[in-house]
């Protein structure tokens, strides 16, 4: 019997070195995640693990300020759109900011004007447009044209192409 037992005994350290193993290689992957630069002296696992827990949190903390500014500003442009909605169609914003300029248009499906009509004289006034996107909400429509100065020395004259797009759109 005492053969068994020893080859038994033998058996349970090889598992139980494997587990050490194992555990040391997932500290070492909690430390790596934490750290950016290995710390000099190897850290007691308590210590790691109240530093891993403390890192979670502050993901966790950061993660809910996040959202919570997300959901701020997505209400606030809810509420600029309603107000925009509020008056008569069709409606247009165009907002300068720096070299680039956002256009807001409202319309009714009533209105027969083309998106294309409304790119070109983006164009004509020396931007180019980066993004361009609508939504249909029941009998208004929302276009929003992100666009960028061409010449960002010479900038946009906001007001020349509002009056130019009031002209197309009315």
């Amino acid at each position: 019997m005492q053969p068994e037992s020893s080859s038994l005994k033998v058996g349970r350290n090889v598992m139980e070195k494997k587990r050490r193993m194992h555990m040391n290689h997932l500290f070492s992957t909690i430390s790596s995640l934490i750290f950016t630069q290995t710390p000099k002296e190897r850290l007691a696992l308590p210590v790691l693990l109240e530093q891993a827990t403390n890192y979670i949190k502050g993901l966790k903390e950061s993660i809910q300020e996040l959202q919570r500014r997300k959901e701020q500003l997505t209400g606030d442009q809810i509420e600029n759109t309603d107000a925009l909605e509020g008056s008569a169609l069709p409606v247009i914003a165009v907002d300068e900011m720096g070299s680039t300029l956002e256009v807001k248009l409202i319309t009714g499906l009533n209105k027969n004007f083309m998106l294309h009509q409304v790119l070109s004289v983006l164009e004509e006034e020396g931007v180019e447009v980066v993004t361009a996107s609508y939504s249909t909400v029941g009998t208004k429509t929302l276009y929003t044209i992100h666009s960028q100065a061409i010449w960002s020395r010479i900038g946009i004259e906001t007001s020349r192409v509002e009056e130019r797009l009031n002209k197309l759109v009315f």
